[in-house]
C-alpha cells in the first residue's frame, strides 16, 4: 500500500489534448496528484474506491469526470482563444452522490470559476471531503450532507443550480428525479453511464416528462487507455 501511496500519476498531456482539447496546468496537475494521494490514504479506512493504480485512477476518476463536461472546458491549444468556455449563466454546480468526490472535485480543479457543491448522504464521506478541500487548496467547492430529494425541498437549493452531475448513483430515472428539482429552468443534468440502450432512453424520457425535463443528447465514447464503453446522457430542464 505504501508503494501505491507514493506512486506518481501520469501527466497524460497528449491524451488530455487529443481527447478533450484541454490539459491541466502545473498547479492543477499537482492538485490531481495530491487528490490521488489523499484518496489512496483515505481508502485504508473508508473503502472509497477500488481504483488505486495510477493509470486507472487517471482514466476512471480524472479523465472520466472531465469528459462529462468537456463542452465547458476552455480550449488551450490556441493562444487567447477560449471558444469552449461556458456561458456566464453556468456558475453553480451540484455533484449528487459525490462519494469520494467524483466527478465534482476534478471539475472544481479544472474550472475554478465554478461553485461546486459536493452532496452525499454518508457522513463519513462528507467528513473525508471536508479534510480534502483545504488540503488541495480548493476554495470553490463545499460539502453538503443529505439526500437530494430532501435537499431539493429547501429554498436554498430548490431550482438553484445550473448544472447537476450524477455518476454511479442509480437507474437513470432515479437520477433524473434527484437532479431536475435542483436545476434552474434551462439547467443541465449530466448522467455518467457505462452502457446505454434505446430502451433505457425511452424509459427515461417517459419518466421525466412530468418533471419538466427532456433528453437533450446522448454522447457515446470510449475511454482513452482501456477502451471501455461510456455514455453521457444530458437532460435539460425545460419547465
Amino acid at each position: 500500500m505504501n508503494q501505491i501511496t507514493m506512486s506518481v500519476l501520469p501527466e497524460m498531456n497528449e491524451l488530455w489534448q487529443e481527447t478533450l482539447n484541454w490539459q491541466p496546468d502545473e498547479s492543477q496537475q499537482q492538485q490531481f496528484q495530491r487528490l490521488y494521494e489523499l484518496i489512496v490514504e483515505g481508502n485504508r479506512s473508508l473503502n472509497l474506491t477500488r481504483i488505486t493504480e495510477p493509470i486507472e485512477f487517471w482514466e476512471k476518476h480524472l479523465w472520466d469526470s472531465l469528459r462529462g463536461i468537456a463542452r465547458l472546458l476552455p480550449a488551450n491549444n490556441s493562444a487567447g482563444e477560449n471558444r469552449k468556455l461556458p456561458p456566464e449563466s453556468v456558475q453553480k454546480v451540484i455533484d449528487i452522490g459525490t462519494g469520494a468526490g467524483f466527478p465534482g472535485l476534478p471539475i472544481a480543479i479544472a474550472l475554478p470559476h465554478l461553485s461546486v457543491t459536493l452532496l452525499d448522504s454518508t457522513r463519513k464521506k462528507i467528513t473525508f471531503l471536508e479534510t480534502v478541500l483545504p488540503s488541495l487548496g480548493i476554495e470553490n467547492a463545499a460539502t453538503l450532507l443529505g439526500r437530494a430529494d430532501e435537499i431539493a425541498r429547501g429554498p436554498q437549493h430548490k431550482q438553484a443550480y445550473d448544472l447537476a452531475l450524477l455518476r454511479a448513483v442509480g437507474a437513470a430515472p432515479l437520477c433524473a428525479k434527484c437532479a431536475l428539482p435542483l436545476l434552474k429552468n434551462g439547467g443541465l443534468a449530466v448522467l455518467y453511464r457505462g452502457n446505454w440502450t434505446v430502451e433505457e432512453e425511452t424509459e427515461l424520457q417517459s419518466a421525466i416528462e412530468h418533471l419538466g425535463g427532456t433528453v437533450e443528447s446522448v454522447e457515446a465514447f470510449t475511454t482513452p487507455t482501456s477502451q471501455s464503453a461510456r455514455h453521457c446522457v444530458y437532460l435539460r430542464k425545460v419547465e
